[in-house]
């Protein structure tokens, strides 16, 4: 959900091999990068009763999987030989060139699946080397912290190689749910970061409205409270939103901009009357209505 899904110490428990359903054949898997978010996702491919393969820059990350039952590689190339399935979850792009390029060799007629955090454009810049490499790549956007992979509530966004994603959607759905949006190596991370455009936004006007209602004698907290449930049921309206955006010469949004425009004007005035002016209103006013 951010950079932080890389960094973050993976807390969830996923039981052992004996104790979980596969419900896929055993596959070949390497994982490259045991960040957290790496270390999570190749742990719940061990759960699966999977072959896992992995290799990380601090080869002690590994220990803890080869306890599950990973075998560890000397290095990324030797990793990359060992899977039917590769998967990188390292730092960045840069990271991602660094060990995928001079592995060619290794991952040629193979199925590489990206769940580095990147922009679109870099997604596709990746695959116009995967193309001329034949190899089958599928970038990927994780909707979730480390704690969260193999749960419910995870889902990762996928693009690119279709018949690839296909044939290892069931591997795939080890993480969490896996929704496949588009051919377009790029729509996946277009895709994951205009979720979190929504999810920072709305914790940007949380942290606004938190110090505007303590004018008041209220509480953050309190604010939490009413506000959480509200937002839940507002996020219905999505849908009906959509059409106007994808459609917007035949569409009348369930909302006039003249209304959101001066809803947003009253907002404004309230925080400046707390002491607690702010630019997040005009510039929403401007995303909302495009006055």
């Amino acid at each position: 959900m951010t950079l932080e899904r890389r960094c973050r110490p993976a807390a969830k428990s996923f039981g052992t091999r004996e104790t979980m359903t596969n419900q896929t054949a055993a596959q070949r898997i390497s994982v490259i990068g045991l960040g957290a978010m790496g270390a999570a996702l190749a742990k719940a491919l061990l759960a699966g009763g999977h072959e896992v393969t992995v290799w990380n820059r601090t080869s002690a990350r590994a220990e803890p999987l080869v306890a599950d039952g990973a075998k560890v590689a000397a290095n990324s190339a030797e990793a990359m030989a060992a899977g039917d399935l590769v998967i990188l979850c390292v730092l960045d792009d840069a990271a991602v060139r660094e060990h995928l390029e001079p592995a060619a060799a290794h991952v040629r007629g193979k199925v590489v699946v990206n769940l580095t955090t990147t922009t679109p454009e870099q997604a596709r810049s990746l695959g116009r080397w995967a193309e001329t490499e034949q190899v089958a790549l599928i970038d990927g956007g994780i909707m979730a912290v480390p704690e969260m992979i193999g749960g419910p509530a995870a889902f990762v966004l996928y693009s690119g190689a279709t018949a690839g994603f296909e044939r290892f959607r069931p591997v795939l759905e080890s993480f969490g749910r896996a929704e496949f949006v588009g051919e377009d190596l790029g729509a996946a991370a277009m895709y994951d970061v205009s979720i979190l455009g929504g999810m920072y936004a709305m914790f940007a006007a949380f942290r606004q409205g938190g110090a505007m209602v303590r004018s008041t004698g209220g509480s953050a907290a309190r604010l939490a409270e009413l506000m959480g449930p509200f937002l839940q049921a507002m996020a219905a309206m999505l849908e009906g939103y959509a059409p106007g955006i994808d459609n917007p010469a035949d569409y009348v949004q369930p909302q006039s901009d003249e209304f959101t425009a001066a809803a947003i004007d009253l907002i404004d005035k309230s925080a400046a009357e707390s002491g607690n002016p702010t630019e997040l209103y005009a510039v929403l006013r401007g995303g909302l209505t495009g006055l």
